[in-house]
């Protein structure tokens, strides 16, 4: 399988090193480059510029991409990259040189170690690497200006078997050079076997027609694991490593939903980095990276959802591990009661659409503060699976607080949020939030059969009704009548993998089975050719904003295996 280097990246499990062609704005070129993604989301990342060169001069050259290596080729020669482990870049050459040129920013520079390595102080990244010329020879031009190197190029040059080997490692502070390197073959194929390994452990899709989509999302979801650093005090799924290179408080769930199985601790770890960096307050980091916890926003409380979900197909969460869970989502369920509930009405409310993941969704579109009947649903299904887990630890009178809080507030939701004939949202104010007809008003069908059969039945004749959100690919966002649809309108259009992971669950829980089912193959086909989109157009099924999503990925996985029916 390979795969487009302008839109999914180059990397392994556990590196923050990764590879992406990026169009230079001002020639308008494309140019490959090495990228260290350790530092804030959306930060300058770029490092190392590579071009391919021979008698001097810079070649044009192709890209093919696979899962574990990396191969430039023109008509004078080749080159092969892989990424070894966590920090580690290896890269050989035939018939043509190697050129590298650094991204320099203030403070970096460049020392000359010997004739084969030299060390690049990436100070404006707070990182060393190391580079080194093991077949070949390698020169360099660095010139200084008083506090820094204001450019830096390095070449590698092919040796009298027009040969070129070498490679380029990261560190910090100091350098320990790796010992008794195999051979660049032997290093290719333990990385195949580690991809590998993840693939088969993946969830396989029921349908042969999907195991390309599935091949493509369980790399996606392998090579976008982090390792531990700063904030991230786990192996972290980030959601990208294109730019979204970070952990958001909701994303996490889905990522954590498909790895159930196949990795349960890993599966745990994307809870516990929010639970390690939870304030004392009780809310979660809206998104947590390296050297930052956001906390100006939140994301809704799904966690109780998805746990429930992942208890259900998995017992690898023991008593200690719930024990965890329960105490920091007891804090957090208390937190958006005492926190985000201005009207003190008992419904609690988001005080921005970032809050809610549905950024710029139309419920928000007359201002803020707004009380959704999604966040109560949220709610509710969380205080149920806390009184499941309080009674699996023993605590009867927790237990029984917890549901009756569920019960009141799913009696609020209903009596509060619906018309007749629909959910609504507010303002605080008691006046009408929405303005369009979004789909997060069809949240609350994860409620399943808690709901009155007359509102079960008006939802799911909503989701399937003409020329409203149903389209061949799946549900839109926004309903495609609604004057405020965009195709590219973020949550006023598109489709998601999340909603659509929300709406099936919600179909099946209302016995919905074969319309689940419809969905989660119309979802699937579109992205098993769009690729594991940000998100897509709801019309034309084409992939929108960042290419190489692991929800989007990880939602294909679990519905591809599950839910994907003849």
């Amino acid at each position: 399988m390979n795969f487009n280097l302008r839109e999914v990246p180059f990397s392994r499990f556990g590196s923050f090193l990764a590879f992406s062609i990026l169009k230079n704005t001002d020639t308008g070129k494309d140019e490959l480059f090495i990228r260290n993604i350790n530092g804030d989301t959306y930060s300058k990342d770029k490092v190392f510029k590579i071009d391919l060169i021979k008698d001097g001069k810079i070649l044009d050259f192709q890209v093919t991409a696979s899962p574990t290596k990396l191969a430039l080729y023109c008509d004078s020669g080749f080159v092969e990259i892989i990424i070894v482990n966590e920090t580690l870049i290896r890269f050989r050459g035939k018939d043509v040189g190697i050129k590298l040129t650094v991204a320099s920013g203030s403070y970096d520079y460049l020392l000359k170690e010997s004739e084969y390595q030299y060390k690049l102080n990436y100070a404006s990244h707070n990182t060393w690497f190391a580079i080194k010329c093991i077949n070949g020879t390698m020169t360099a031009i660095a010139p200084w200006a008083e506090i820094k190197c204001p450019f830096i190029e390095m070449f590698f040059n092919l040796n009298k078997s027009n040969i070129v080997e070498g490679f380029i490692e990261q560190f910090q502070c100091t350098y320990k050079e790796p010992l008794n390197l195999s051979s660049f073959d032997d290093a290719c194929r333990e990385v195949e076997n580690e991809f590998y390994s993840w693939l088969n452990a993946s969830p396989s899709p029921a349908k042969e027609e999907f195991k390309y989509g599935a091949k493509l999302a369980s790399y996606i979801t392998w090579s976008s694991v982090v390792p531990p650093k700063g904030y991230l005090t786990r192996n972290a799924m980030y959601m990208s490593k294109n730019w979204m290179d970070s952990i958001w408080s909701w994303d996490y769930c889905f990522n954590a939903m498909a790895l159930a199985k196949s990795n349960p601790e890993l599966c745990f770890d994307q809870f516990m980095i929010f639970i390690d960096n939870q304030q004392e307050c009780g809310t979660y980091a809206d998104l947590i990276n390296p050297s930052t916890c956001l906390w100006s926003f939140c994301k809704p409380p799904i966690q109780g959802w998805a746990l429930k979900w992942i208890m259900e197909r998995s017992d690898f969460l023991d008593n200690e591990k719930l024990t965890i869970l329960y105490n920091s989502l007891c804090n957090l369920t208390k937190w958006w009661f005492n926190n985000r509930d201005l009207n003190s009405n008992g419904i609690p409310e988001y005080n921005h659409g970032n809050d809610c993941g549905w950024d710029n969704s139309t419920i928000f579109h007359k201002g803020i503060p707004v009380e959704s009947p999604d966040l109560c649903t949220f709610l509710v299904l969380q205080m149920e699976l806390l009184s499941e887990i309080a009674e699996k630890l023993k605590k009867p009178l927790e237990a029984s607080k917890w549901l009756e809080w569920s019960g009141l507030l799913l009696d609020k939701l209903i009596t509060y949020f619906w018309k007749g004939d629909r959910f609504t949202s507010y303002l605080t104010n008691g006046e009408e939030s929405c303005v369009g007809d979004s789909l997060i008003l069809f949240i609350p069908i994860l409620l399943g059969k808690r709901l009155p059969e007359e509102i079960r039945n008006t939802l799911i004749s909503g989701l399937k009704e003409k020329n409203r959100f149903l389209t061949k690919n799946g549900l839109a966002t926004e309903s495609t009548s609604s004057p405020y649809y965009k195709c590219d309108g973020y949550w006023r259009g598109p489709i998601w993998a999340p909603s659509t992971m929300l709406l099936i669950d919600g179909l099946m829980q209302c016995g919905e089975e074969e319309f689940a089912s419809d969905l989660a193959n119309r979802f699937c086909s579109m992205a098993n050719v769009a690729g594991m989109a940000e998100n897509f157009d709801a019309i034309t099924g084409e992939a929108l904003r960042d290419k190489s999503f692991t929800w989007t990925s990880s939602v294909f996985l679990i519905l591809a295996n599950e839910y994907c029916k003849n």
